[in-house]
């Protein structure tokens, strides 16, 4: 299942990256503003607790607090709050829990907090190094093989695979179904520019209703999809920085190989600002 996924994320960087990328800019002129006054914050985590209470750590199956994750691993002290604002940590870690290897993490709300339409939204400055991308999503356990995406959809509203690129200020929007294994579907939102991602804090946001998904950044409206389907059940909200490559072992992927960084380049830090979700005042606007 490992490989297929890898498999999918390079096809996908490879036919759509070219297309994508000099098309789509988060302000083109006339785009539409992203407008707070229809809903209520009913969710908001500006990380003022450094135990991160309403986090969890469920990605860990066997019990620990680390597990394999693609070309690395994903280890609960990866994840630290720092003068307010969330750290994932990237780095390689010579004695790490499961040997020597890439180590980020991964947090969710999935005990905590599950929502079915609203307005999600994360502020956050993302992590300087090839060969790893940090991601903001919605997710859902009904995310299986032959379950439809209105049961459950992940929802990435924004990936950063792009730093090794030239023109590295570019995030993506991807949208997947029908689980991970051959049978998977997906669709690439699209490509879009955001200035100095990796040194600047910007906004990353889904407006999700019963027809469709529309992505933000920075309050401006990037796209919009239905792709396969609306998910019509709760979802939770995830952030996490994940490694390139398989079984634990780095390789090259959509991002590029981690072990390619200059020397310096890492430990690279996802700093999240904020999470947010809101509701809709009125529910019969969620229709």
């Amino acid at each position: 299942m490992a490989q297929v996924q890898h498999k999918i994320e390079n096809a996908l960087m490879r036919a759509v990256y070219p297309l994508f990328v000099k098309l789509r800019r988060p302000r083109p002129a006339g785009q539409t503003k992203l407008d707070l006054s229809k809903f209520e914050l009913v969710f908001e985590e500006d990380f003022s607790d450094p135990a991160l209470p309403r986090w969890d750590v469920r990605r860990y199956p066997d019990g620990r607090r680390v597990t394999m994750r693609k070309g690395g691993y994903w280890s609960r002290d990866m994840a630290a709050v720092e003068d307010g604002q969330l750290h994932i940590r990237a780095v390689f870690r010579p004695d790490g829990p499961y040997g020597p290897g890439y180590y980020a993490a991964c947090l969710d709300t999935r005990y905590t907090y599950q929502q079915t339409y609203g307005y999600f939204e994360c502020r956050c400055k993302l992590p300087a190094a090839e060969g790893l991308w940090s991601s903001f999503w919605l997710q859902s356990d009904a995310v299986k093989a032959g379950v439809p995406p209105t049961a459950g959809m992940e929802i990435d509203v924004f990936e950063s695979p792009l730093y090794r690129q030239k023109d590295n200020g570019i995030v993506t929007t991807n949208l997947h179904y029908n689980g991970y294994g051959p049978g998977h579907r997906f669709q690439n939102v699209g490509f879009f520019r955001v200035d100095e991602p990796y040194t600047q804090f910007h906004t990353y946001g889904v407006e999700w209703n019963a027809r469709e998904y529309i992505f933000y950044i920075d309050g401006f409206e990037t796209a919009r999809s239905s792709f396969g389907g609306v998910s019509q059940g709760p979802e939770y909200m995830m952030l996490s920085v994940e490694v390139d490559g398989v079984g634990g072992y780095p390789d090259n992927g959509w991002s590029g190989n981690i072990r390619q960084n200059a020397p310096g380049a890492l430990p690279a830090d996802f700093v999240v600002d904020y999470v947010r979700a809101y509701q809709y005042k009125d529910k019969g606007r969620r229709a």
